[in-house]
């Protein structure tokens, strides 16, 4: 790496009085091209995680308050920004056809050299962690090492991607060949991306239930609170405004009233109507399964009740509210 840092320098200062002058344009297309391959990598990096998260999640006890269910902005950013990479690589394609000397240009040269470097390093720190995990003897996980390969997959990819166009190897014909392959591992990651997570009606319908859990789980606080202060549960939810405690009441899809049934002196329940079934999501981590004897939030679909108790050991008297 050493030796490819030095030999990256001396070609590059050597090369500084033969370069051809660079346009503000060929700056902004360059440097566009750059960031739209960076944003997209990362973007498909992210995307290819999180499924891999949701396929083989990690087991623990513990929660895991890192990382993201969603993949929405991955897919909306590769989406937006792979077709300008390609765009503007294409721009700089027939540039270079007309232009054979623009490749050889201070702004190509240097992004072309960086990016060999962060990749080749990604390619050197993916290899080191798996000879680290099997010499200290640590699991490799299905999990782990899927993530390796994507890792080393995409880093190998956009190395010799470059290391060609340095090494003026680069035809139109094998540029074709990257794009073609990129497409299909940008369509087929988006794909098993939704296989797994659900298409974005599902991703919608499983906000609205979030939501739901949300209200009601305000609602059981403002709840506990009136208890405190009253020393005993309301008649129903518009009894709640009069401690000055606001809640939302209805559901956000519906617009339906949430139903709160007073079923003795100390415990009610709270209902509503949720799109899925959430059930399996109780194994993983930061989930509306809480420990510790709070309560839980897990559903089933359709019409569904929270059954709760008010513990008066637990109630602050009024005069500490």
């Amino acid at each position: 790496m050493v030796i490819f840092i030095v030999y990256m320098i001396h070609d590059i200062i050597c090369g500084m009085e033969t370069q051809p002058k660079t346009s503000a344009k060929d700056f902004f297309i360059n440097l566009g091209a750059i960031v739209a391959l960076y944003t997209t990598v990362v973007s498909l990096v992210n995307l290819l995680f999180t499924v891999i998260n949701k396929s083989y999640p990690q087991i623990n006890n513990g929660y895991n308050y890192f990382g993201s269910s969603s993949i929405s902005w991955p897919v909306a950013i590769i989406i937006i920004f792979f077709p300008i990479f390609i765009f503007l690589m294409w721009l700089l394609g027939k540039d270079y056809i007309n232009n054979p000397e623009k490749q050889n240009s201070g702004i190509h040269r240097w992004l072309t050299y960086i990016t060999l470097f962060i990749a080749g390093l990604t390619i050197a720190i993916d290899l080191i962690t798996v000879l680290y995990y099997f010499i200290d003897g640590q699991e490799l996980t299905t999990s782990f090492l899927l993530k390796i390969f994507v890792l080393l997959v995409i880093a190998s990819g956009v190395f010799s991607y470059y290391l060609a166009d340095v090494r003026g190897k680069l035809t139109p014909k094998l540029r074709n060949i990257y794009r073609i392959v990129a497409l299909v591992i940008i369509v087929g990651s988006i794909v098993w991306g939704f296989a797994v997570l659900g298409s974005p009606r599902t991703q919608q319908l499983l906000k609205y239930d979030e939501q739901k859990v949300a209200d009601l789980s305000s609602i059981n606080d403002a709840i506990q609170n009136f208890y405190s202060m009253k020393n005993t549960l309301p008649k129903d939810l518009a009894e709640l405004t009069t401690i000055n405690y606001y809640v939302n009441q209805n559901d956000i899809q519906t617009q339906k009233p949430y139903e709160y049934k007073k079923t003795g002196a100390l415990t009610y329940d709270l209902c509503a109507e949720f799109n899925k079934d959430n059930k399996v999501e109780v194994t993983k981590p930061n989930t509306y399964a809480r420990p510790m004897g709070y309560v839980s939030w897990v559903h089933g679909a359709g019409y569904y009740c929270f059954s709760q108790t008010i513990n008066p050991n637990n109630i602050y008297p009024p005069k500490y509210q």
